[in-house]
């Protein structure tokens, strides 16, 4: 059983994600560029003109660049 948890990192925010629906479970790269947008609790993005849903579990704020 996979429990695929991702993190989303932006200029200012980290955003854990788990995939919602099991059905959708696959493994995405590290690094990957995406597009993403945020609705509450829930996350879709869309990388290499494939869409993922997943749950955000919780959001960090970004180390600043020296």
């Amino acid at each position: 059983m996979l429990c695929l948890e991702y993190v989303v990192r932006t200029e200012t925010t980290g955003y854990h994600v788990h995939q919602e629906r099991r059905a959708d479970q696959e493994l995405i790269p590290v690094n990957t560029s995406i597009e993403f947008t945020l609705d509450k609790d829930k996350m879709k993005f869309r990388t290499n003109s494939k869409k993922y849903g997943y749950l955000v579990v919780s959001e960090t704020a970004a180390a600043p660049n020296p």
